[in-house]
């Protein structure tokens, strides 16, 4: 059988469409298949290759640490290099009360941890989230999923969560002193890239304090550069008490983590001891390759050129007059069309005209444009006068 005979008849299938692209290689922006074509990555595998694809200076530091040691024991006993230094410098770009790095495997492991940390530190039960919010499909994450299309088909799940609307001020007060944590995005990804408004998440962070009630913000997506700051609450200097990040921290390797303050966070270490344990979260491998991926994106040019290219995106894509609207910040754009049906079909031939696009999981008539933050202005001008073009003539 041939390996995409392979593919579908044993690796699980998560829709009955898969895109079956076999891909051979990647390089910078782009992947190649194996006829030779290639395609400019417009999703960094979902906001994962902020650096783009087989960064040499990534890949060079998870050969170095592969010839060191693999798998050792991530918690408990040993120190490692990697995972060290790496939390090192993750708190250095931080404000002091996040002081505290807890090194997970994914960005849904993130959330868990976070919970189950709120929970524990404030004695307290109920999950506040948001309507369209978007943290994982685990089942603690899912519960505080804010769709029930998704969800509804593996209830019963976690109890006591309240979901409000996001932007909705009036909702805020809803938040009271049985509420454990509140978990928010900054900007919310899956719902089609919707920024908070002006206060929004101010607002948020005084009913938090007021009630004594802990501020989780999800950068799972935004972070590491994706909206022009390190972190995406930097733009509305409002500061979280649990922050969450995965995707781009691993830089193309499998790593997330939840930060907060010592205080907090030890609270995981007593009663019981191991609150919270992980038998790979934090491997050295793929803290070598964040660690690089980190000390690229502090040291060179990239993110003071993410405002420049989102200006690009807007000014090539404003050609279009079926393009409803624009929204995100930075390189975590949505492009609005009429309906699904349009969207479904853009993507389709986008793919075949050489660029990589994808929908929202709550927002069917946007689509996504994240892509890698190395992306080139002539690259901009490429994509976006295709996809002009694509949209004219649907």
């Amino acid at each position: 059988m041939s390996e995409r005979e392979l593919f579908l008849r044993y690796v699980a299938q998560t829709s009955d469409s898969p895109l079956l692209l076999e891909i051979s290689h990647s390089n910078g922006v782009y992947l190649f298949d194996y006829q030779g074509n290639k395609y400019l990555d417009l999703i960094s595998g979902i906001s994962v290759s902020n650096l783009g694809h087989q960064n040499p200076k990534i890949i060079e530091a998870i050969k170095k640490q592969v010839d060191k040691y693999l798998h050792l024991m991530v918690y408990g006993e040993m120190v490692q290099s990697a995972q060290v230094r790496l939390a090192e410098l993750l708190i250095s770009l931080l404000p002091q009360s996040l002081n505290c790095v807890y090194f997970v495997n994914s960005g849904s492991e993130a959330v868990e941890g976070a919970m189950k940390l709120a929970k524990r530190y404030t004695q307290r039960t109920e999950i506040v989230f948001f309507e369209n919010a978007y943290h994982g499909c685990t089942q603690g994450a899912m519960s505080i999923m804010g769709n029930e299309e998704f969800k509804q088909a593996f209830r019963p799940l976690l109890p006591d969560v309240k979901m409000l609307k996001f932007n909705h001020f009036c909702e805020i007060s809803q938040i009271s002193e049985k509420t454990a944590a509140v978990i928010v995005e900054p900007i919310q990804g899956e719902a089609g890239v919707v920024l908070p408004k002006e206060n929004f998440l101010y607002e948020l962070r005084k009913r938090c304090d007021k009630t004594k009630t802990l501020l989780i913000f999800d950068e799972i997506q935004t972070g590491f550069g994706r909206t022009g700051k390190m972190f995406a609450f930097e733009n509305f200097n409002v500061i979280p008490d649990i922050l969450l990040i995965a995707k781009a921290l691993g830089g193309g390797m499998p790593l997330g983590a939840f930060i907060s303050s010592s205080e907090i966070m030890r609270s995981l270490t007593f009663n019981p001891v191991l609150g919270h344990i992980t038998t790979f979260g934090g491997h050295p491998v793929c803290c070598a390759a964040g660690l690089a991926a980190l000390e690229i994106l502090t040291t060179e040019n990239i993110l003071q050129n993410i405002e420049k290219k989102e200006k690009l995106f807007r000014k090539y894509f404003s050609a279009s007059k079926k393009i409803v609207n624009v929204h995100g910040k930075g390189l975590l754009l949505s492009v609005e069309l009429i309906d699904f049906q349009q969207i479904k079909k853009l993507i389709s031939l986008a793919l075949q005209n050489g660029i990589l696009t994808d929908w929202f999981l709550f927002n069917d008539k946007r689509f996504r444009i994240a892509p890698p933050l190395i992306i080139s202005e002539s690259e901009i001008e490429f994509a976006c006068k295709t996809l002009v073009e694509i949209i004219d003539k649907i």
